[in-house]
């Protein structure tokens, strides 16, 4: 690659028809070659070509190489959306080494702990975060280098220059598809976020898997909106690449940002429902302007019927896809194609616009009761168990927790409960684990309970997901406090924000005299949740 000849720079390269990739970045190398003035990416009022924005990325490789990264080895990325993120992944897993992407929502101890338990080497930070890294930084005893990013990559930009005084250098010849390439952080058993050990071969076959529907086309650009510490960020921008059609990046998902990239050509694109209605809602002239979106995809979070119905009356010409996915299966394991949005009513299948569709090539489903393991009948609901290449290698440094939720054979138990009809249409219902999505976000409710509990007024706490028309669900806490104590909600919840990322806080607080609990002392949260869902059609 770059300037020295390799195996794929021989006579007859670049072919055609792009070959099937084996690595996350044989599709950019293929259209640096194929198409290499072609415009690739866009931020910030900044654009590079295919061959542009492959240096970079190799240049970015030869850089973690000088400073010693290797195969195996992790480096870190805190910053809010930067095509440098992409870079950076892109580069580290070209040589054998994995970008752990760390939420840029979290406050300083969650940074703190996800940095140290992923073992990252070299940490690139956002300016406007090193603030939170600075705190922080005599406990953080692995991190050797750390650079900082602007989202302008101006003169004093210490990434642009950490590129510009590298060699590009090649593709690691003893890389393997199942080395980890990606590691996002998503919340677990123990309370504390666990890291997601994503491969080559799971990245792969999420890009080539998750495609159906989106038919980019000639003078098609992709907005890449979705946070990149989030699989629905990190996994889409790979579609772009793959199919060599331009990438627009948002730094925000706020809708000035998304107006710019639609105005910007952007027509496709994927972001959770709490957007969807903040455009519905933001009156004619928005609506008009999202109306130019080809295709809306739309997952992370279910979307209210009312909503969605609203949204397709108002862009008749969108096509939409709704995906049930996870970060452990690299994305997306289901979807529901626009023909069927368009059509579920007319066939005599209304319901099934409440689906997550189908599964997606190469993924298998089952429904299983989760005690005995025994797969259940068709229409009774049961825990979604998924097997595919996209599972997950693992939860990294964590093989008790993997040993968990991957079985010998295979299957990924997702926690998740739902149901298949007679056509194979997944119905997602409720969960197994203690998670709430707020917007798309993961919050594991003991997590938010560890940082209660420390209250010095609290002597228990329980924390569920209640419905929110515009977030999907939100944080509620109920607490009971020691004889003889007593604390404002206002203080709890700020004692929450001075812990804890802002969006894992409880928006509501309800005192209670003791939480409701089994005979053997389990807390009963569906008892808590239920007044709050049970004129709902949907338990998530």
């Amino acid at each position: 690659m770059s300037t020295d000849t390799t195996p794929r720079q021989t006579a007859g390269w670049p072919p055609a028809t792009p070959p099937e990739p084996t690595y996350v970045e044989d599709r950019l190398n293929y259209w640096a070659e194929a198409t290499p003035d072609a415009e690739a990416m866009t931020y910030q009022g900044r654009t590079w070509t295919w061959a542009q924005w492959h240096e970079r990325v190799h240049r970015a490789a030869g850089g973690l190489r000088d400073l010693g990264i290797g195969r195996g080895d992790v480096v870190g990325f805190l910053d809010k959306n930067h095509p440098a993120c992409v870079e950076i992944s892109l580069g580290a897993a070209s040589i054998g080494a994995a970008n752990a992407i760390v939420n840029w929502r979290m406050a300083g101890d969650e940074v703190d702990y996800v940095l140290n338990d992923c073992g990252a080497e070299v940490l690139f930070v956002g300016a406007e975060l090193m603030p939170t890294v600075e705190a922080i930084r005599d406990r953080l005893p692995h991190v050797r280098k750390i650079i900082t990013v602007t989202p302008e990559g101006g003169d004093g930009d210490e990434y642009e220059a950490f590129l510009q005084a590298a060699r590009p250098c090649d593709d690691g010849p003893d890389v393997l598809e199942d080395d980890v390439c990606l590691i996002l952080y998503s919340s677990g058993t123990t309370g504390r976020p666990k890291g997601v050990s994503l491969t080559h071969r799971n990245m792969v076959s999420h890009t080539v898997n998750a495609h159906d529907g989106w038919g980019f086309g000639p003078g098609d650009k992709s907005m890449v909106a979705m946070p990149l510490f989030h699989v629905g960020g990190s996994s889409y921008v790979l579609f772009g690449i793959h199919d060599g059609v331009p990438s627009v990046m948002t730094r925000d998902p706020d809708g000035a940002s998304l107006a710019g990239a639609i105005m910007a050509g952007a027509n496709c694109t994927f972001l959770v429902p709490a957007v969807l209605a903040q455009v519905l809602q933001a009156g004619p002239d928005a609506i008009k302007l999202f109306g130019a979106l080809k295709v809306y995809t739309y997952g992370a979070a279910p979307m209210p019927p009312p909503l969605l119905r609203a949204a397709m009356e108002a862009w008749p010409e969108t096509d939409f896809i709704q995906v049930y996915g996870l970060t452990e299966v690299a994305g997306v394991a289901t979807h529901l194609l626009p023909a069927e949005h368009r059509t579920a009513e007319q066939e005599g299948h209304p319901e099934r616009l409440l689906s997550a569709g189908t599964a997606i090539p190469g993924m298998e489903v089952r429904i299983v009761d989760a005690s005995t393991g025994a797969d259940l009948p068709t229409g009774e609901p049961g825990e979604i168990w998924l097997r595919s290449p996209q599972v997950m290698k693992g939860y990294h440094n964590n093989p008790e927790a993997t040993a968990e939720v991957i079985t010998e054979d295979g299957w990924f138990r997702t926690g998740d409960i739902g149901h298949l009809d007679e056509g194979g249409y997944l119905f997602v219902s409720d969960r197994l684990k203690d998670m709430i999505i707020s917007g798309g976000e993961n919050i594991y409710s003991p997590e938010v309970e560890r940082v209660l509990s420390e209250h010095p007024a609290v002597l228990e706490v329980a924390v569920v997901g209640v419905p929110d028309d515009t977030w999907g669900e939100s944080v509620k806490a109920f607490v009971a406090f020691k004889e003889g104590e007593q604390a404002s909600d206002v203080e709890l919840i700020e004692w929450c924000r001075e812990r804890l990322a802002h969006y894992k806080c409880p928006k509501s607080v309800d005192v209670v005299e003791a939480l409701p609990r089994n005979p053997t002392g389990k807390v009963l949260k569906r008892d808590l949740r239920a007044p709050y869902w049970e004129s709902r059609d949907r338990q998530v």
